[in-house]
This record gives structure tokens, C-alpha cells and sequence, in this order.
């Protein structure tokens, strides 16, 4: 157990530093056991520190210091004071002084991936968000930004390749088979954007001529045999820098961008400037490798990390409470970019999907923050689907409020007034504010309540004056430290339809025209709002918060059949969707409820069935659209309904549902699988992409069927498949089956790619998230696999990950087996890598949602954890916020 309780940081105690750091000149010799590093820093006092005199901290922690230098002049162990986290100065001079700091430290100790380490033979850093005072001493805070120059020196045959951020502007050969390059960044940065690697790496290069004319050497850096697996990634980039030049204005800045691709990685990628350290998953990818999800998401993330040159680099955030500030952004522009660039639908259908299973879930449990965090004792927790995703949606709805063109012209003001500066969330709102005229005061509670607010919509119509009247209320539950929320600014958009599903043009009383609009987007700001349409000859039905207008919980008291006719008319793409998801739910729910009871039911809902018919019967031009509204909602999503979720209840009643689908519409699934079962390896455009996404979810339907002819089905696709979307879609299906060559195939599998392991990562993630029952005793004995490493973060994610976080029946075994078992890894990732032991611990935070039986289970792993001696800060904040 900790024997002190960790500092609690808090934003109402943000002072701005007592120095700054202007210059920074760093020199590393470097070494796997034992790096050198001379900083020498250009310090002077801030004019804009409230204190006088004050002493001159910097941050450091699992540093040998060798000696210290105050302009030129050594000091000796009184003139300063040295802990685990700092290095303290008591005396410095009142003008610009020059500090010279010499520290060891060793990479290949260093297990938590954080600051300088090994990873496999390659020595890199992860310095976001406090790594770098594990390179040297530094006041490492995102507020103190400098220009800075990096020497690296090392052995040539291990470290042929030695990159840091800018551009380089020397190198040498020198005695012992060593050599030097020396890079320079002329933009003031942060020193959480550092970033050095070295060693054995190829690289792709290419060429992107910037919209001014400027030419811009592009790089990926890849272990030789990745090398077959960069175009995707390179032409992501490239897509990435004219996007940005064309939707903000945006152009880079450097005249080399640099990509490196790395195995192990806490994050998915990080945005250093000029040097991009990424984790393979999101950078290597080969038809036969990757799944066309890969290819989209590599995309993002590679287009995210570009995008963070302007905001996160140029822009970047006062303190970690605004992380917001450039991560919520720049995940809106990378959304904005994949909407653009696959299905805009699809896009806005994964993001939603996110934030109702992940986000608000998060929202509604113990460790519930505001977009802008009141508080932390590590940081590292704070990078969270709420200051992202839900950050993203923030700055979403001040674009819905303001208009394509209102959104652009806030965010040209804000890169011309915060340019080399680092700012707050309320400096991007301001900047909105100011270029369109508008006050955002209220918006603004976005940012500081927590929570997921409640929104209840009724509608009565007047069919004498053909008015139709709704009344609107919101809340928000209390949240850790936020009992009681005031009215939120939320922007409402609202569409009706008339019986025949064509749409009816919006005029809300008091207006003396029609409006013309089919959608309009209702400002709600008060707990209790009306809002009158007129003109509507008859009774219409309501489509609401269209788009997914801001996140919230609707409330509707819908019918089945005013569901499924929305199902089946609704243009607008999500709300079509969300209609269809809302019908199924609630007859899974039904099922769950009379299953709870001891009941067995032996139909199902003849008006969902009939609702899929209806879909199947249509014609889709986007068959990934199509092939999302035929896909049941997960029971995840299932179980956000419910007060107290049964699992196992939630579970029976899906596959009773999916079972009943495919018994009943079997013909028409199979004559969809055969139609686009066609082979088009190498291709991912939409309609390649669509046919295996639609092909593969009736593949996943029919396999429910458990018969001969489908097994075989499986096995032909999963031998013959010539994309990896369809391999991993045939062995999904054969894994959840009783089919007789399972073993079979997944050897066969894993013989295949055993030398590659970001497939064999989709090999453990496959099995750990089978809904079988033996799915735990088969992920006890992966967990000795030769090809499990406890130390990757890629392989904890892939078996330890995806049991707990994606396979809810067997995770929550009533037995509390599945608890223990992720309790003991989380202990022992705690010693090793506190960063993913605290991301694993999350899948018990919500233990209140469920039974008591449950509740006690997972209660007593979380305090066995919490109890850990010398437990680390990131585990003891979730452990003990998720107890409390």
C-alpha cells in the first residue's frame, strides 16, 4: 500500500512560471543501459510570476545526476537540492543565466515506456505528457516552450538511423565505429513534443508540394521487413496535408515530416514535431495483413498526428487541464477528414456508437470529469474518451451553432492570435466568439460540468390549427464533486416527417414566412423550452437531435411502429439508424427481462423481423451503411439501457434475436453473401469496402445457424480469403461457432502470420473475446503463450484487454473469475507499466452498475489493487476514485 497519498494538482491553482526556458541545447551519447545527457538550458525570469525571488525548481525523476553548471561555474551539493522528483536551485541570478545539467539514465530499465527507453533494439522516447523530466531536469510543463537543438551520438553498426524533431543540419563520422547528427527545430515547442529515435530503420521516402510551392521531404521509418507495408500510411499523409490546406488554410511548416513506426507503444501515436513516433498498428498495413477498418483508421490517426502540427503545435494547451484544447479539436478534424474521405454515415454512426458504450459510461461511473478536468493526481488518466471524444463533440456543436463558415472563420482567428502561444479552452471559444458576433458564455458549461445530460422530448400535435407543440426539458445527474448542473447550451436538431416519410419544411410560430428548412437546429437553454411548428396539415413524426446534435440521452416515448417507420423513412442517415438500433433494443430488452424471470420465450417480435425485411428490400448505394442497419446493437449498447445490467440475461436474449433473424431471412442473407462475394483484394474504394462489410456481417448472421453447410461456408472463406477483412471475418464466425475445424483454423492462422505480430494480436483478440463458455480457461492458457508478452502494451490490449472491455458474458461470470483474473495482471502491470495497468483497471470501475453478487466481487479486486504496496499513482487514482 502507498505509504504517503499522492498530490492532488488542481486547475484553481494554476500560476504561470517562475522562468522560462528559451533555448534548449541537448547532447546524448547514447547507450541501451547507460545514455549521457548534457541540457543546456537558456533560463531567465518569468515577468509574469506572481512571486519574488523565487527558487528555481526543475522536474526530474529516475535520473543519476553527473554535475551541474551555473554559467560555467560547477556546484557543489549545498548550492542545491535533489529528491525522487526534483532538482531544486535556491539562488539563480535575476538575469538570463546559462544552466548546464549532466544526468545518466538507463533505457532498457525503463518499463513504463516513458521518457528514453528500448524498444526492441531501437531506442526511442514518449515524453507527452510528463516523460521528458525522465531525460533530464527541466521545468517540464506544457507552458514553458523553447527552441531547441539535439546532438545525437551513437554506435553506427546498432544506431544507423538517429532522428529529432526539425530539420538536421549536421552529421560526422567519429572514432570507434560511432557517429553524430545534430538536428535543429526553429519553432518554439513544449517539452512534452520532444522526440529522439535511433537505430536499425529503413525508410520510404516521397515528396508533397504545399499549396504556396513549397516542397516537403516526406519520411516513414520502418524495420525492413515493414517496408511493403507503408504506401497506405504515405498516401494517408499526403491525403492528410491537402485536406488541411484546403478546409483551414493550413500549410507545414518544416520542410521534412518524419514518421516512425514503433512496436512498443503505450499510445496510438504521438505528434512530436517534425517526428512523429507512431504504434505500428496504426502505421503498417497490406491488403492481406490489415482489415479495411485498419485501413480507415490508420488513415485517421495518421491524419490526427498531422493535423496536431497546427493545433497541439503551433497552439498548444497552458496546462494539462486544457488538453482538451487541442485534443478534442484535432479529434474533430481528423473525424471531419475520415468523413470526407470513406462513408460520412458510417463515421458518425462509429463515433456515436463510441460515446454512448464507452463515453457516457464513463460519464455516469466514479470517474466521471468535465471535458476540463477540475483535478488530477496523475495525468496520464486524463487522457480519456471524455477529453477526447466528447471534446470532439464540444467543438462539433459550436460549428452546428455557428455554421460551416462561422466555425471557419473562429478557427483563422484563432490561429492568427495564438500562434507560438500556449492557451486555454476558453482562448478557442473566445476567438469563436469574436469573429461571429455571438456570446458562448452558457456554451461554455460544456467544458466545466461533468455528465451526460438527460433530454425528454414531447410532442402533441393540434390538428385544428395544424400546430404541432414541443416541449422540451433537460438535466444533468450529479457527478463526483458536481451535484447539482446548471441549463446547458444545446443545439437541437430537428426534423419531421409526414405519413408517407417525405419531409415537411420547418416554420416555428412567430415567424411570417416559411423558413424553407427541412432540419433546424433549436437552441436549447433552458431546463423546461417549447417550441411550436406550424403549418402541418397532418399529425407528423418527429425525427430528433438529427445527426447527433449534441451528446446527450434522448427521451422519446416511442412506439415500435413509430421506430420501425422511422427505420424505414428517416433520410436523415443516423437517426435512420439510431431508430433501427432503438427497435431491436427494445425487444432484446424484453427478451432479457422474461429470461431474468425464469421465462423461455420461443418467438421474437414479429415487427423487428418484418423492419429488416423492409431494409433488405431496398436499394443502397452505400452497402457499409446498409450493411451497419442490418448489425444488431451490441450488448454494450444493450446494457446503457438498463439500471442494472444482467449480462448474462442481455447476452441470451441478443443471440435469441440474431438467431431468429437469420432462421427467418436466411434466404435473402444468403443471396446478399453471394451477390458480393466477389474477389477484390487490393481495392478500398467505398464499393469494395461496402460488399465485405456487408457480405461479412450476413456471414456473421448465418453462422448462427450452426449447420454443416455453413461451417463449410467459414472454412472456404477463411482459406481462400485474399484480404485480411475476410480471413478475420470468416475465422470471427468459425471461433463463435461449434465448428469441427476451429482448432484447425486458428493454427493454421497463427502459422501463417507468427512472424507478424500485429496480426497475430487480431489472433489473441479473436479468442479473448469468443462468447462461449471455456473463453476464460482458453485465455489462461494464451497468457503463457509463447507469443504473449506481458511487457507489450499491443499484446496486454489484444488478450487481456479485449477480454475484459469486449466480452461481457465472460468477463462477468458470476463466479468473479473473470475479476480475479484481471485484477492479478493489473497488479502485475503496475510494477511494470503503470500507463496500460490503469487503462486495464477501467473494466471494473462501473462495478455499481450491476447485482449485488457482482458488485461485491468486483468491489473486493479493486480494494485488493488499491492495497498493492508501492501501487503507483496512475492505478491508486482509479482504484480509489472508482471505491469512493
Amino acid at each position: 500500500m502507498r505509504e504517503h497519498t499522492p498530490k492532488t494538482i488542481y486547475l484553481k491553482d494554476y500560476t504561470p512560471p517562475d522562468y522560462l526556458i528559451d533555448t534548449v541545447d541537448l547532447f546524448f551519447e547514447l547507450d541501451e543501459e547507460n545514455t549521457r545527457v548534457t541540457a543546456k538550458l537558456r533560463v531567465r525570469r518569468n515577468p509574469e510570476s506572481p512571486r519574488e525571488n523565487p527558487e528555481l525548481e526543475l522536474n526530474g525523476e529516475e535520473l543519476l545526476l553527473e554535475s551541474i553548471k551555473l554559467n560555467g561555474r560547477g556546484l557543489n551539493a549545498s548550492e542545491y537540492r535533489l529528491s525522487e522528483e526534483s532538482l531544486v536551485l535556491p539562488s539563480v541570478p535575476d538575469r538570463p543565466f546559462d544552466l548546464e545539467i549532466v544526468t545518466r539514465i538507463n533505457p532498457k530499465a525503463n518499463t513504463a515506456l516513458e521518457g528514453l527507453y528500448l524498444s526492441k533494439d531501437m531506442l526511442c522516447t514518449q515524453c507527452e505528457a510528463q516523460g521528458f523530466r525522465k531525460i533530464t531536469y527541466f521545468i517540464d510543463r506544457p507552458d514553458v516552450m523553447a527552441k531547441y537543438t539535439t546532438t545525437l551520438v551513437a554506435d553506427k553498426s546498432r544506431y544507423p538511423v538517429l532522428l529529432s524533431n526539425g530539420n538536421r543540419i549536421a552529421s560526422g563520422e567519429l572514432k570507434n565505429g560511432r557517429h553524430w547528427v545534430k538536428w535543429e527545430d526553429p519553432f518554439k515547442k513544449p517539452s512534452y513534443l520532444f522526440a529522439l529515435v535511433a537505430g536499425r530503420l529503413e525508410c520510404v521516402e516521397d515528396r508533397y508540394v504545399t499549396r504556396s510551392g513549397k516542397e516537403v521531404t516526406l519520411q516513414i521509418f520502418v524495420e525492413k521487413h515493414d517496408l511493403d507495408k507503408c504506401d497506405h500510411a504515405m498516401q494517408s499523409l499526403k491525403n492528410a496535408m491537402r485536406w488541411d490546406e484546403e478546409n483551414y488554410g493550413r500549410e507545414y511548416d518544416l520542410n521534412l515530416y518524419m514518421i516512425v513506426a514503433i512496436s512498443h507503444f503505450n499510445m496510438g501515436a504521438m505528434e512530436n514535431k517534425g517526428l512523429n513516433v507512431f504504434n505500428t498498428k496504426c502505421v503498417l498495413a497490406r491488403p492481406d495483413t490489415a482489415t479495411d477498418s485498419d485501413y480507415e483508421h490508420i488513415e485517421g490517426v495518421i491524419g490526427h498526428e498531422y493535423f496536431h502540427n497546427w493545433t497541439g503545435n503551433r497552439i498548444t494547451c497552458r496546462d494539462w487541464f486544457q488538453l482538451s484544447l487541442k485534443e478534442g479539436l484535432t479529434v474533430f478534424r481528423d473525424q471531419e477528414f475520415s468523413a470526407d474521405r470513406t462513408s460520412r454515415a458510417v463515421k458518425r454512426i462509429d463515433e456515436v456508437n463510441m460515446l454512448r458504450t464507452k463515453q457516457f459510461a464513463e460519464d455516469a461511473g466514479p470517474l466521471a470529469h468535465p471535458v476540463r478536468p477540475e483535478s488530477y493526481i496523475e495525468i496520464n488518466n486524463f487522457y480519456t474518451l471524455t477529453v477526447y471524444e466528447k471534446g470532439a463533440e464540444v467543438v462539433r456543436m459550436m460549428q452546428t451553432l455557428l455554421g460551416k463558415d462561422g466555425f471557419r472563420r473562429g478557427t483563422d482567428l484563432y490561429f492568427q492570435r495564438h500562434d507560438g502561444q500556449a492557451v486555454t479552452c476558453d482562448d478557442f471559444v473566445k476567438c469563436m466568439e469574436d469573429a461571429n458576433g455571438v456570446d458562448l458564455t452558457q456554451f461554455r458549461r460544456w467544458y466545466s460540468q461533468a455528465g451526460t445530460p438527460e433530454v425528454h422530448i414531447a410532442a402533441d400535435y393540434d390538428a385544428a390549427n395544424r400546430v404541432l407543440n414541443l416541449t422540451v426539458r433537460q438535466s444533468c445527474p450529479p457527478t463526483p464533486g458536481q451535484p447539482v448542473k446548471a441549463p446547458f447550451h444545446i443545439p437541437l436538431a430537428i426534423g419531421l416527417l409526414a405519413p408517407d416519410g417525405t419531409e415537411l419544411p420547418l416554420q416555428l410560430e412567430g415567424e411570417t414566412e416559411p423558413h424553407g428548412q427541412t432540419t433546424r437546429v433549436l437552441d436549447l437553454k433552458e431546463p423546461d423550452q417549447q417550441f411550436r411548428f406550424v403549418g402541418l396539415p397532418e399529425k407528423p413524426v418527429v425525427s430528433a437531435l438529427r445527426g447527433f446534435s449534441a451528446p446527450v440521452r434522448l427521451h422519446m416515448n416511442r412506439s415500435d411502429q413509430e421506430l420501425a417507420f422511422l427505420f424505414s423513412h428517416d433520410p436523415d442517415p443516423f437517426n435512420r439508424w439510431d431508430a433501427g438500433q432503438q427497435l431491436a433494443t427494445q425487444v432484446i430488452l424484453d427478451l432479457a427481462g422474461r429470461l431474468s424471470k425464469g421465462e423461455t420465450p420461443t418467438r421474437v417480435d414479429s415487427r423487428l423481423i418484418e423492419a429488416y425485411r423492409r431494409i433488405i428490400g431496398q436499394d443502397w448505394a452505400d452497402l457499409s451503411y446498409f450493411a451497419l442497419l442490418l448489425t444488431l446493437p451490441s450488448e454494450e449498447y444493450i446494457s446503457a439501457s438498463m439500471a442494472i445490467v444482467d449480462p448474462d440475461a442481455v447476452h441470451q436474449a441478443r443471440q435469441t434475436v440474431k438467431r431468429e433473424l437469420a432462421a427467418t431471412l436466411e434466404q435473402d442473407f444468403r443471396r446478399l453473401y453471394q451477390t458480393h462475394h466477389v474477389d477484390e483484394a487490393g481495392r478500398f474504394d467505398a464499393e469494395a469496402v461496402g460488399r465485405r462489410r456487408l457480405k461479412n456481417v450476413c456471414l456473421s448472421y448465418l453462422s448462427e445457424l450452426e449447420t454443416e453447410d455453413v461451417y463449410r461456408l467459414s472454412v472456404r472463406q477463411f482459406r481462400e480469403a485474399r484480404t485480411m477483412t475476410d480471413q478475420i471475418a470468416a475465422l470471427s464466425t468459425i471461433v463463435n461457432s461449434h465448428n469441427p475445424e476451429k482448432s484447425d483454423c486458428l493454427a493454421e492462422f497463427y502459422e501463417r502470420w507468427r512472424d507478424d505480430d500485429l496480426v497475430i494480436d487480431k489472433w489473441f483478440a479473436l479468442q479473448a473475446t469468443c462468447h462461449l463458455p471455456g473463453t476464460l480457461d482458453r485465455v489462461r492458457e494464451l497468457l503463457s503463450h509463447p507469443a504473449f508478452d506481458l511487457k507489450v502494451p499491443n499484446r496486454v490490449r489484444s488478450l487481456i484487454g479485449a477480454f475484459s472491455q469486449s466480452n461481457p458474458v465472460n468477463f462477468h461470470a458470476r463466479d468473479g473469475a473473470g475479476y480475479a483474473l484481471l485484477a492479478d495482471h493489473v497488479i502485475t502491470l503496475n510494477a511494470l507499466n503503470p500507463q496500460v495497468a490503469a487503462r486495464m483497471l477501467t473494466a471494473l470501475t462501473p462495478w455499481r452498475r450491476y447485482d449485488k453478487h457482482r458488485q461485491r466481487l468486483m468491489r473486493e479486486q479493486l480494494q485488493r489493487i488499491a492495497g498493492v504496496e508501492n501501487v503507483s499513482k496512475d492505478v491508486y487514482e482509479v482504484a480509489m476514485k472508482s471505491l469512493s
